[in-house]
Formats: C-alpha cells, sequence, structure tokens
C-alpha cells in the first residue's frame, strides 16, 4: 500500500508532521538514555553507564583515527551525539509502521528516510566545520586553505561544500528510505495474501514472515553502519578544517 507523508500548512509554510513528531520522539529517547544513564555514575560501571561509557570510547577512538586528539578531544559531545540520534533515528521505523489507513498518511517511521532532515542535519554538520575551522585557524588563515596548493583549485573546493552536503545527506536518505519501502511491500504482500481468505493467499502471506525477519535483522545492521558512516564522515570532514594540511 502506498503511503504519503501527512503534509500540514502552519504561517505559511509546509511541514511534514510525521518528520517533526518522530524526530522530537528519537530526541526524547536519546534525552532520556543519557539522562538517566548517568545520574548516579560509579566507579565499577554497570548497566546503562556502562553502555555509555563504551559509547564514549567507540566516538573517541573514530575521531583520534581522524585527528589529533589534542584538536579532535573537542569533537567528542558532537560525535556521540551525531552517532546515538541517527542510530536511533534509522532503528524506530524498523519494529513497525503507524499510518492512517484512511488517507494513507504514514505517522510512524524512521525521520531519517526523510530526504529534508537528513540534507538538514547533514549542512548542520559542514556549517559547523567551517565554524570550528575559523575559530581554531583565523579567519585569514582558514580562507587560505581554498587556494592551496594552488590558486585554480578554489572553485572545485567550493563545489565540494556542496557536494559534502549532497552525499552526506542522501547516503543515510537513500539507505533508510530504500529500508523501509521493501518492508512496506513485504509487510503488504503479506497482508493481501491473509486477508484474500483463500488457502494459498493464507499461506503466502504466512510465509512473508520469514523475509519480513530476516530484512527487519538486516535492517538493523544497516541503520547501525549508516550511523556510523555519518558519524565517521563527520568528522573527516571536521578533520579537513580544524587542522592544517
Amino acid at each position: 500500500m502506498d503511503h504519503i507523508a501527512p503534509m500540514r500548512e502552519y504561517f505559511g509554510l509546509t511541514f511534514n508532521m510525521s518528520s517533526v513528531l518522530m524526530t522530537t520522539v528519537v530526541c526524547i529517547i536519546v534525552f532520556s538514555v543519557v539522562f538517566f544513564g548517568s545520574r548516579r555514575l560509579a566507579m565499577r560501571p554497570s548497566g546503562m553507564q556502562n553502555f555509555l561509557e563504551w559509547a564514549i570510547e567507540f566516538v573517541q577512538n573514530i575521531i583520534k583515527a581522524n585527528m589529533d586528539w589534542k584538536t579532535g578531544g573537542r569533537f567528542t559531545a558532537l560525535a556521540f551525539t551525531l552517532l546515538f540520534f541517527v542510530f536511533t533515528a534509522n532503528m524506530v521505523g524498523i519494529p513497525f509502521e503507524i499510518a492512517n489507513y484512511t488517507t494513507h498518511e504514514a505517522w510512524w517511521k524512521s525521520p531519517t528516510s526523510d530526504p529534508a532532515l537528513t540534507l538538514s542535519l547533514a549542512a548542520l554538520v559542514i556549517i559547523l566545520t567551517h565554524i570550528y575551522g575559523i575559530a581554531l585557524q583565523g579567519f585569514g588563515e582558514y580562507g587560505k586553505n581554498y587556494f592551496r596548493p594552488v590558486p585554480f583549485l578554489f572553485p572545485f573546493k567550493v563545489i565540494e561544500e556542496f557536494a559534502n552536503t549532497l552525499t552526506l545527506g542522501m547516503r543515510l536518505f537513500g539507505n533508510i528510505y530504500a529500508k523501509e519501502i521493501l518492508m512496506i511491500l513485504i509487510v503488504g504482500l503479506g497482508s493481501a495474501g491473509i486477508t484474500s481468505l483463500t488457502a494459498g493467499g493464507i499461506f503466502t502471506g504466512v510465509l512473508t514472515i520469514f523475509p519480513l525477519v530476516i530484512w527487519q535483522a538486516f535492517s538493523v545492521f544497516i541503520g547501525a553502519i549508516q550511523a556510523y558512516i555519518f558519524a565517521m564522515l563527520a568528522m573527516v570532514y571536521m578533520a579537513h578544517k580544524v587542522e592544517h594540511h
């Protein structure tokens, strides 16, 4: 069944209410896990504190792989937030999807299946790389990097900024959108078979349970990999801006 986004207009602007709702849900989940997991810190971590410390160490290794720790240590919170937010956003649409079958509007799904969100997140990352690059190197020195090693590379480096934004956002969107579309097709096939009330249709509907479970497991892998790639590339782009090359 074809699902459409619940679009609403407020103050002359059009909003995808599913993305607004799910982004809010993801933010609440991320905040709750970090807040409650760090309320009672212990010298011997266990439970949620143990998970958070492992996640922070994982993020620190990503940063160390791309830049000097003296420079990159300040980006731990940024990289952790990106990784955790994107991972959670990718995961929330895997167990189920909630849609209004009268209007065909899908309300509960992964917010990263919306290109507006992924491109906005990518643009935020690129803007932050410029802000930190200027802050750490100075405006003059930072601007000279666009003319190094030879001045005629300047237009290509400007194009690269837009290309980085586009590829960072569209890579995440494409993978998560494809994951959700295939899941909808599998569920739709199973539902059509069961509602047909024929022996063959019911058998087909039952058989779709197995590919659905397999695809959901693979979707967890896709979501985790894409969150890692997004955080990794964010730190790669950051390293190119804040370190002298």
